[in-house]
């Protein structure tokens, strides 16, 4: 039997059809996402952008007992009970072993897409407000994680500021920006708040800010892009590190959230050799004490992961302390109801002392859970 407490550091919620009706500020209540039950799937829209459906964002299991079944389409009426309650979530928490669940927005990865900058954070301020009313009955079980729009700067700042203040743990920040790559000063006083703040910024899949007409298909729905999807997270990290925010913020904390783990350490390695043997790598600022890059991936940037049984085998590379398991309830991919069996399936010959802090004392760690 397993002696280690497990946490989840991906775990989701799914918006209900009225949340944005409800609570979004009223002079953009006409614009705001609404669900449409169209005839193959329930269909999300705002602002007359077609954003996401039910879908894969919910089917917990269906990939042990009927994987043909899994499907693209779906509708609000067959999601799970605990994607929109709370009671039913812990419950379901309960049946798979897990003691708390960090929780992500499901409809909310792909609103990243909404081109309006007003109606974007007005639509993020909606949804915090009502995370944090769902993580209150069970405030040592469930840690809910902002949606902030970096477009504006300032207005992040505050945002992130009355996130703390609801009782949220962190902030989910787009994986691409819409202007600036996250190496421009334009970003000094969001490095600022979160490290003060003690709120960790995550970069979780899906949440590029993308416009069709710029950025080609669908990067959700492409199998190329699915693919490779992990660019743009390197991108993010590296133009962080190498721009110095770590060693301005020392103590702020950033995530790489579903993108499992294998491409760390070759990327770690990738990033000290532009930095000590490549032209346009040398010519950069000198890190104090002759830091290179991998040393503050290594003491900044935690990876969350699901089921990546060859980067458990590279995490010496990575750094233990950095590692976090996820179940991603209850999407489709997710572990639920057999988190335990494969928790301990990808962590088998692990020495303890590790597999305890990357089942949950890692998570508990970052994000407070008693």
């Amino acid at each position: 039997m397993a002696s280690y407490t497990l946490f989840s550091s991906d775990s989701h919620i799914i918006e209900p059809p009225d949340l944005w009706a409800k609570r979004i500020d009223p002079k953009f209540r006409d614009r705001a996402p609404h669900l449409v039950h169209e005839e193959e799937a329930d269909q999300w829209y705002a602002d007359g952008l077609k954003f996401g459906n039910i879908g894969t964002n919910q089917q917990a299991g269906l990939r042990f007992v009927a994987p043909e079944q899994l499907t693209a389409g779906g509708k609000m009426a067959t999601v799970p009970l605990g994607g929109l309650d709370p009671q039913a979530h812990v419950a379901d928490m309960d049946i798979d072993g897990i003691a708390g669940g960090v929780l992500y927005p499901s409809q909310g990865l792909t609103l990243f897409r909404v081109r309006d900058d007003a109606l974007l954070s007005a639509i993020f301020r909606a949804y915090n407000d009502y995370l944090a009313e769902f993580c209150q009955p069970y405030p040592n079980r469930l840690k809910g994680i902002a949606m902030i729009n970096v477009d504006d700067v300032q207005g992040a700042v505050h945002e992130l500021q009355r996130a703390a203040r609801l009782g949220l743990v962190g902030a989910m920040i787009s994986i691409r920006p819409l202007v600036h790559r996250y190496d421009h000063p334009v970003y000094e006083p969001l490095w600022a708040a979160a490290q003060d703040l003690d709120m960790p910024l995550s970069l979780h899949v899906g949440t590029r800010r993308w416009h069709p007409e710029r950025d080609g298909p669908d990067p959700n729905l492409d199998a190329v892009e699915t693919t490779n999807r992990e660019y743009d997270v390197r991108m993010a990290i590296a133009a962080m590190i190498f721009s110095g925010v770590f060693e301005r913020y020392p103590k702020l904390r950033v995530g790489a959230v579903e993108w499992e783990v294998a491409w760390a350490p070759y990327f770690m390695a990738r990033l000290d050799n532009v930095y000590t043997e490549r032209a346009v790598g040398v010519q950069l600022k000198r890190f104090k004490d002759g830091r290179l890059p991998s040393d503050f991936f290594r003491r900044h940037i935690f990876i969350s992961f699901q089921e990546d049984d060859i980067g458990m085998q590279l995490r010496s590379y990575i750094g233990v302390d950095n590692l976090l398991w996820g179940s991603d309830y209850p999407h489709a991919e997710s572990t639920f109801p057999r988190s335990r069996e494969i928790v301990e399936r990808i962590l088998q010959g692990v020495p303890p002392e590790e597999k305890t802090k990357i089942a949950g004392g890692n998570v508990a760690r970052l994000y407070h859970f008693n």
